[in-house]
């Protein structure tokens, strides 16, 4: 929470203060614009950082005390994503030297952890027949949270760009351009594609291990497949079709929904195979 604050005031870059001024013959309002200090953008990085830390400190000791990959039920799921949000959120700043898009993936993982403290237990239980194999398990579920961490990005990238606008005038100007926005969810579609494609053909092998077919049209199988469609256009478009601009943006915000809508809807609005809440 203290990083992504420390991002937003950053991303906000200065705010107004009103002064009273006297004169001779009244006495005047004057607003004054105070600039955020250079080095808060460094505190921002830095609890940044620490919040990786710590975030990994938690996932280590959680899966020497469970003796499994600690991805069994949606606390552990959502600590993970977390981390892994925070993860790509740092190095996605470090290769850019960007931290507008960083104000909004801290407050999406500020938000995800809030979630599972209020919504999710935390308490260690033991794994339903089909968690169980825990290579398995650790293979598939880790490459798409890895694979869904990376795409976030491009939505943080995406959103900034809709409220920045097209064009080479700044409608904000503590925000990066439209250009480096695009790039970096480019480039973040182009790690996040590969995990997802890769956590998607684990599941299938570890669905024919545990219920004996590799595709059953369970309902997080088909948010997936949807998702994985949607970023698969979005390259499409991009790249053959050379598709920028507000219609690329639309799309990784679409991508991020599908993203939501498998994580959450699934697990609570829709039964299936695939409902492992745990509460």
């Amino acid at each position: 929470m203290t990083a992504a604050l420390a991002y937003v005031v950053v991303a906000i870059g200065s705010w107004t203060s009103y002064r009273q001024a006297a004169t001779n013959a009244m006495t005047l309002t004057v607003p004054v614009r105070i600039p955020v200090p250079r080095a808060f953008g460094s505190f921002a990085t830095g609890a940044a950082s620490c919040a990786l830390g710590l975030l990994t400190l938690s996932i280590v000791s959680r899966t020497i005390a469970t003796e499994r990959p600690p991805l069994g039920n949606l606390w552990e799921y959502t600590v993970a994503l977390g981390w892994g949000i925070t993860l790509f959120t740092v190095i996605f700043e470090v290769a850019f030297k960007e931290r507008a898009v960083s104000a909004v993936m801290m407050s999406v993982a500020a938000t995800m952890m809030g979630v599972a403290l209020v919504f999710f237990p935390s308490e260690i239980s033991p794994l339903v027949p089909a968690l169980q194999a825990n290579r398995i398990l650790g293979l598939h579920v880790t490459s798409m949270m890895l694979a869904y961490s990376a795409l976030s990005i491009s939505f943080g990238a995406a959103s900034l760009y809709l409220v920045q606008g097209e064009g080479a005038e700044k409608r904000l100007a503590r925000l990066p351009s439209g250009e480096v926005l695009e790039d970096i969810g480019y480039w973040s579609v182009l790690v996040g594609f590969p995990l997802l494609t890769l956590g998607i053909a684990l599941g299938a092998y570890w669905a024919n291990s545990a219920w004996g077919r590799y595709w059953g049209w369970d309902p997080k199988e088909t948010a997936a497949l949807l998702t994985w469609f949607i970023y698969a256009g979005y390259l499409h478009a991009r790249v053959l079709r050379g598709w920028e601009g507000k219609r690329s943006a639309f799309v990784l915000v679409a991508g991020f929904g599908a993203v939501l809508f498998t994580y959450f809807a699934v697990n609570f609005l829709i039964a299936g195979l695939h409902s492992y809440a745990g509460v």
